[in-house]
């Protein structure tokens, strides 16, 4: 794919779910992968699943000197990055009135925080060669208030608006920077919010009134390869006049 073919690409939480998929999807679109994960062994094993050239990064994106190094070791090891996805995010529900300080404050340190270390960190390189994609995996909870998840929600508004800023600061050098947004995905992350993930998925797909949570119109939870076929698009050139667009993948859950 045009933009994507020949180039290096950075994933952060790239050890499992949207991240994994996301590192899939780009080296099967031609990219050689940095996989970034704070778990070592599900960064290698995501590296070690790739078509192409690839390298396992073991950092938390929350961790400014880390995050530096990471970034350091993937342009020595792979070449000029031309593309990075911001996918590293923790969910930590709990009702406000029951949320824990150090779950706030480590919410926003990988979810909003990690975000602007890995971009900063990015983006420096890119400026002096004019060219670059720039993609947050936001969440339509961004938009959408959720009941006991707010941490989650504040911290992914938060990263959805810095990179549009970002965006707005870099278009002048030809770098672009989007958002995809994705509602009820089939992932780890997901699953670890219903005890029983079957009965879950339904009232995902079919709403619930008392949670005042609209269902699925399409009648289906994401599958992580849906999201990634859209970070792939609006980082390739196919996407190269799009930029501070923030994409919603819900399946029309937001009626956005």
């Amino acid at each position: 794919m045009d933009g994507i073919d020949g180039t290096t690409a950075l994933v952060t939480g790239a050890g499992g779910g949207i991240g994994a998929a996301v590192a899939r999807a780009l080296a099967a679109a031609g990219a050689s992968v940095a996989a970034l994960d704070r778990d070592a062994d599900a960064a290698e094993r995501t590296a070690a699943d790739l078509p192409g050239p690839a390298l396992a990064l073991p950092a938390d994106v929350a961790d400014p000197a880390a995050v530096e190094a990471a970034v350091d070791r993937a342009e020595r090891d792979l070449g000029p990055l031309g593309v990075l996805v911001n996918t590293a995010g923790i969910l930590r529900p709990a009702p406000v009135l029951d949320l824990a300080d150090a779950d706030w404050a480590a919410t926003f340190a990988v979810n909003a925080t990690g975000v602007l270390l890995a971009s900063r960190a990015v983006a420096r390189r890119m400026v002096p060669r004019r060219a670059g994609a720039i993609v947050t995996v936001g969440s339509n909870a961004a938009r959408v208030p959720r009941a006991r998840i707010a941490a989650y929600a504040a911290a992914k508004a938060a990263a959805v608006q810095f990179t549009k800023c970002l965006g707005l600061e870099l278009a002048a050098h030809g770098i672009r920077c989007n958002v995809v947004s994705p509602g009820s995905t089939g992932t780890a992350m997901q699953r670890d919010l219903w005890p029983d993930p079957a009965a879950g998925e339904r009232a995902a797909v079919r709403g619930d009134l008392a949670e005042h949570r609209t269902g699925i119109p399409l009648g289906r939870i994401a599958d992580p390869a849906d999201v990634a076929d859209a970070v792939v698009f609006l980082a390739s050139d196919r996407a190269r006049h799009i930029t501070l667009h923030d994409l919603y993948v819900d399946g029309g859950a937001s009626l956005r």
